[in-house]
């Protein structure tokens, strides 16, 4: 047991902990003024379901015993097992029941990130369903295949911190949402407080540095190249998406700002523990112009990602997790890239994505297309246009 380790963890898993709200608050920057509360609630209830759920058993399923490369079994369901003591296996110089807290905050915020595709018009009962089926039948499959000694990690698929269990997973899941709901019958696409909107992304840049430095499990030198790696990325995509914007709109734009550090931010999580400085770089430009490129095809196919969840997560998750295969260095962690002479790490990385996106493409589908069978997945035209919290929560988010 390595008292230092454990102290970094746990200051770990307050911080990502912290990216929810961070999230909801963000969220709600971008929203209309009457949809703060609904957003809000949604991004907050995930935080009690998943933990509900991560409890009895959805910790286990990921990481208890593989069975057939597909899922775990049962052996850590209502914490039996999760002892005080480190786990050789998963957590060898921290309390096990630290790793198991640490890996709840990537369970809450996972689902959190899809209710941001489709705001301001899918109800909270049809959402609720949602998230509880979507963390047992995509996050906690996914999770176990790359992270829970999974097929995927048979494979060698290289995801330090969530490339595909998080952001691909909810970007892909997101787009479906879209697809399947519908867009918005008015759509007005200006954020309603860009202070909230600075405020959450900063928040989420603040968390980000545990969310990918504590995935390294120790306070040592690769949880400091990730944080280092981290940074660069977003400062990197932070001026790239600054430059592209004000290029193409003739102004600066602070929202750009923070998208441009968020894409940077997104896009490095899966090689942040796996590559060098200068290639963080390379993946903080390349990823946000993709990131870039995706919305601005969006708003032109008027495609109606409302905050753009599936442009920001869902190709950044896939640039990063493809470019980890080309830069991963020997030299920083046990992966070698294609650039160091092992082109079969990206072709291992390309197939682990592909997997990633249509198993979470075509099961949201499926789970949209029977939850509607049961329960509305839309509010009503009036609600809409008249903003959901009022409405349904008969409460206000901004009091003037």
């Amino acid at each position: 047991m390595n008292f230092a380790d454990t102290g970094f963890i746990l200051v770990c898993a307050a911080m990502v902990c912290l990216m929810t709200p961070a999230l909801a608050v963000f969220y709600a920057g971008l929203l209309r003024k009457g949809n703060i509360v609904d957003i809000m609630f949604q991004c907050f209830i995930a935080m009690g379901i998943v933990t509900v759920l991560w409890f009895m058993g959805g910790f286990s399923l990921i990481f208890g015993d593989d069975v057939s490369g597909i899922i775990g079994n049962l052996e850590f369901a209502f914490l039996q097992n999760v002892s005080l003591a480190s786990s050789a296996l998963w957590a060898p110089t921290i309390p096990f029941i630290a790793f198991f807290v640490f890996q709840l905050m990537f369970a809450l915020v996972t689902p959190a990130l899809i209710c941001g595709a489709v705001a301001e018009r899918m109800t909270l009962k049809s959402y609720m369903v949602f998230l509880t089926l979507w963390s047992f039948l995509v996050y906690i499959p996914v999770a176990h295949w790359v992270w829970g000694g999974g097929f995927l990690s048979q494979m060698g698929l290289a995801d330090f911190a969530g490339g595909t269990v998080v952001h691909m997973s909810a970007g892909f899941s997101a787009l479906a949402a879209v697809l399947v709901i519908g867009g918005r019958k008015k759509r007005d696409y200006t954020p309603h407080n860009m202070v909230y909107v600075a405020i959450g992304a900063g928040l989420l840049w603040f968390g980000w540095f545990a969310f990918n430095g504590g995935s390294a499990l120790a306070a040592n030198e690769i949880a400091a190249m990730t944080i280092t790696n981290s940074q660069i990325s977003a400062g990197f995509g932070l001026m790239t998406w600054v430059i592209a914007s004000w290029i193409q709109e003739k102004h600066p734009s602070v929202l750009g700002a923070m998208m441009g550090a968020l894409a940077g931010l997104v896009c490095i999580t899966p090689g942040s523990g796996f590559v060098e400085p200068w290639a963080a770089a390379i993946i903080g430009v390349v990823g946000t112009l993709c990131c870039y490129g995706m919305i601005q095809m969006r708003i032109k196919k008027n495609l109606d990602d409302t905050l753009d969840v599936f442009g920001l997560h869902g190709v950044g998750g896939t640039v990063g997790i493809i470019m980890t295969g080309l830069f991963a260095s020997p030299a920083i962690n046990a992966v070698t890239g294609a650039v160091y002479g092992n082109p079969g790490q990206l072709l291992t990385q390309l197939a682990g994505a592909v997997i990633v996106m249509l198993y979470s493409f075509v099961l949201t589908i499926v789970m949209l297309k029977i939850i509607g069978r049961f329960t509305p997945l839309r509010v009503s035209e009036q609600m809409e246009s008249a903003g959901i919290d009022e409405a349904y929560y008969k409460e206000k988010g901004i009091v003037e």
